[in-house]
């Protein structure tokens, strides 16, 4: 199984400024697994979501292909990081209750995956994967960021893979899917930490590889214009999309 590693050169500030996802979410996918024993974060990157998922759950497989995301990702006494793609997991078969995949089920490759789900959930267990595609400032920022730079500076340097979260609602899905409860990732950040996290993109480093320059300095006077003292912390919005479905065997025909 390839492996498509976009983010192990960036891992430190992957870690450092993505955003958390709200507590919320995971006190919701819990109380819709069978159990709260176990889940399995797929892709934890460096264990943004683990760590919300072992507040739930008494225990959190947190798995990652890349070694250096595992690295530094945050240690919890309730979750153990092990380095493992998506589709070969190693983890025991119908063990898990919940699995996870925040912002990285675009990346692998879903046949696979999802034999491995079937392969992992327990009965009714509980498969929800989340993605994000634009945050909200003002206006102003966001146009410079969401449109000037995402489409138009770095947008031919995305992974192909990348175009799949602008149609993540329509990626096929292996198990019966539940509506959900609408959910946010909200944060404060000041204009070092946005900068970061434009910079741990995926398009970012590529365009830094191939052609030996920062592709922020692009839109970083009018960034910096539009966000008034750097030091200013600003609420920054993430809209979630989440798709659950559950692992339900079918009942035997009565006789």
């Amino acid at each position: 199984m390839t492996f498509k590693d976009h983010f192990s050169k960036q891992a430190a500030d992957y870690a450092r400024f993505r955003p958390r996802y709200p507590r919320e979410m995971f006190e919701y996918l819990g109380s819709v697994a069978p159990s709260r024993a176990l889940a399995w974060d797929c892709a934890t990157g460096s264990g943004q979501a683990a760590l919300e998922l072992a507040e739930v759950f008494d225990r959190v497989i947190a798995t990652d292909a890349s070694e250096k995301q595992i690295a530094n990702a945050q240690p919890h006494e309730r979750v153990e990081y092990r380095v493992a793609p998506a589709e070969e997991s190693g983890v025991e078969s119908g063990s898990i209750d919940l699995i996870m995949v925040a912002q990285a089920l675009h990346w692998f490759d879903l046949p696979s995956f999802y034999e491995e789900v079937r392969r992992v959930l327990k009965n009714n267990g509980v498969l929800a994967a989340s993605a994000y595609k634009f945050f909200h400032v003002t206006p102003e920022i966001d146009e410079l960021v969401n449109d000037r730079y995402y489409d138009k500076v770095v947008g031919p340097f995305w992974p192909p893979e990348r175009a799949l979260v602008e149609k993540f609602e329509e990626l096929p899905f292996p198990l019966s899917e539940i509506q959900t409860p609408s959910f946010e990732m909200i944060a404060q950040r000041n204009l070092e930490h946005l900068v970061g996290y434009l910079r741990s993109w995926s398009a970012t480093q590529r365009f830094i590889a191939a052609n030996k320059r920062d592709p922020l300095e692009a839109i970083a006077d009018d960034l910096r214009a539009a966000w008034g003292d750097p030091g200013q912390m600003r609420k920054v919005v993430w809209t979630l999309i989440v798709r659950v479905g559950i692992n339900a065997m079918p009942k035997p025909p009565k006789e």
